[in-house]
């Protein structure tokens, strides 16, 4: 007989995972034009999404494939990309069900996105296996069908069409930028600072060695560090509370 109880939980994940799944969509459209406009076969841009639900670093991964980049350059970039959803899963853990088993962990790990971590993270109630599965399923589904449309789609659009949809990818990470900048101007000069040593790996004659991939990796640790040095954040954790009310 089945447990209607697993029933509802992955129905309740399915239904909080509606909204991501369509947002990826529209994203992964313009993943699959710019991908195969790169030269990339049609099922093999399909297998990158389907294996890969990492948005940043996986347009930043095709990309050093594109421009020829060694593993290791590709490896390392999108590690450091990626190396956020090594803690979002770690933090998720604190709120699996103590049932969970460890096959079923690694299956959280591959579908954790930051959409996934914060719906699943914010749950009043502890995470259940099938809740995630469910809260899974439509992002992955939306992301590798928004994919395989762009993919398909792009590869019988008119080069000129196809190269103005393409300008979305660029409009998509300016909207990942501007909103967390206009908050923090940690964040702001972390990506000025970014912006200006990936322009003099680039244009500084010099530094003419330096291939893409790593001045990616220069540029993202320069940035990162030297406003961690600068503007640390602090720790809610460890401040006073003040007697009678919180801190």
């Amino acid at each position: 007989m089945y447990d209607f109880t697993k029933k509802s939980e992955f129905a309740d994940g399915v239904k909080k995972g509606i909204p991501i799944g369509v947002g990826y969509l529209a994203v992964s459209f313009t993943f699959g034009i710019w991908a195969v406009e790169s030269g990339l076969p049609i099922w093999m841009v399909i297998f990158i999404s389907l294996s890969n639900l990492t948005s940043a670093g996986q347009f930043a991964g095709t990309g050093l494939m594109v421009a020829g980049a060694s593993f290791f350059e590709i490896g390392l970039s999108v590690f450091v990309i990626n190396i956020r959803y090594m803690l979002m899963s770690l933090a998720l853990t604190q709120k699996l069900s103590k049932n969970t088993r460890l096959g079923q962990k690694l299956i959280f790990g591959y579908g954790v996105t930051d959409e996934v971590f914060a719906i699943a993270s914010t749950r009043e109630r502890e995470v259940t296996a099938h809740y995630m599965y469910g809260l899974m399923s439509t992002p992955i589904l939306g992301w590798t069908l928004g994919t395989a449309l762009g993919a398909v789609t792009g590869s019988i659009l008119p080069d000129r069409l196809a190269d103005a949809m393409g300008i979305a990818l660029y409009a998509m990470f300016i909207a990942i930028i501007i909103p967390p900048a206009k908050k923090s101007r940690a964040i702001l000069f972390a990506v000025l600072i970014s912006i200006l040593v990936t322009c003099i790996l680039k244009y500084v004659p010099v530094f003419s060695f330096v291939t893409d991939g790593f001045a990616m990796i220069i540029a993202t640790f320069v940035g990162a560090g030297i406003m961690a040095w600068l503007a640390p954040v602090e720790d809610k954790e460890a401040a006073p509370v003040k007697e009678g009310g919180a801190a």
